[in-house]
């Protein structure tokens, strides 16, 4: 690993990743909660999308949402852990250039998609409380499948320059990567050139998106509650404050680690390194596994749909 370390090369066939230094001694100790989170992660959202697609009441914008959601986890989970537990468990630490170019695309690419996901969760709670008679006639499944396809496209385009670029620098330094997966700042970090341009680029999708994002669903919220706020009963307020609780648990359990890990990584340079990797890995596997969660428990159609096929499952044993 040594000669890896110092030779001379412009482009690399392989990666060295180092797992989490300073930790490597409690690697399968530290693999232990990894592996589990990831587990319930797809356990859950397996079941978000089986129950989604055998219960025909759940054939709605909302449900369509929550399966893009669900998919966006699994995809940004499923790119790090196997990969990671490799590390843990074989000390299997190289990984090919192209593929750890298409592990960082994927993983910003879905991170990106999941935000959309979002704004388009708060577009459908808006209509659906602020204008509950046009909600079928405005979000059709025609206008439900551009949200969708204009969600991924953003974010696949969005993304694309950050393998591109990467590929085009030349990397003399080392293919020593400090970190668990292929995170896009540490691999630029390791070309011999001018990243600027990799680098302003991608802080300006992490900061703008996110920013726009939220813009919008707060702009969406505001609305929201001035509807709920008018509404004659107590009652009819608590059932209305319900359908909006699970996006905003899910919302916060994203965007708050997700604006955590970015802030240390840039300008927390006297933060250890190892606690700056194992924040990009809680936020990885934090939220796709307390989504389902989140939404199995608030979500009555999901949760009564869950409990009817154990019920079920256990009067046919």
């Amino acid at each position: 690993m040594s000669d890896l370390n110092t030779t001379n090369f412009t482009n690399p066939s392989t990666f060295i990743l180092l797992g989490i230094p300073g930790l490597e001694t409690a690697h399968v100790f530290i693999s232990i909660p990894f592996c589990t989170m990831y587990a319930i992660a797809v356990l859950g959202n397996f079941t978000i999308l089986f129950i989604v697609k055998m219960e025909q009441s759940l054939h709605g914008p909302m449900y369509c949402f929550l399966c893009m959601l669900a998919v966006s986890d699994l995809v940004m989970s499923t790119s790090t852990l196997p990969k990671m537990l490799a590390i843990f468990w074989f000390n299997s630490r190289e990984i090919d250039f192209s593929a750890c170019l298409t592990q960082l695309y994927f993983i910003n690419c879905f991170s990106v998609i999941e935000s959309g996901v979002f704004v388009a969760m708060a577009l459908d709670r808006y209509v659906a409380i602020c204008h509950p008679l046009r909600h079928s006639t405005i979000l059709t499944n025609h206008v439900v499948a551009k949200i969708g396809l204009a969600v991924v496209l953003r974010g696949s385009l969005l993304v694309l320059p950050y393998p591109l670029l990467a590929s085009r620098w030349p990397y003399c330094k080392t293919n020593i990567i400090p970190h668990t997966y292929c995170k896009h700042i540490s691999v630029v970090n390791l070309a011999c050139a001018d990243i600027r341009v990799s680098s302003y680029y991608s802080l300006s999708v992490t900061f703008f998106v996110p920013s726009m994002d939220l813009f919008f669903i707060a702009v969406s919220y505001i609305q929201i509650l001035r509807a709920i706020f008018s509404l004659p009963t107590t009652d009819a307020r608590i059932k209305a404050f319900g359908t909006c609780g699970s996006h905003l648990c899910v919302i916060l359990v994203c965007y708050i680690p997700d604006l955590f890990s970015s802030l240390t990584h840039r300008f927390g340079h006297k933060v250890p390194l190892h606690f700056l990797v194992l924040i990009s890995n809680v936020y990885l596997l934090l939220p796709p596994m307390l989504h389902p969660i989140i939404y199995g428990v608030r979500t009555r159609q999901i949760r009564d749909r869950l409990l009817w096929l154990f019920t079920h499952k256990n009067i046919r044993t």
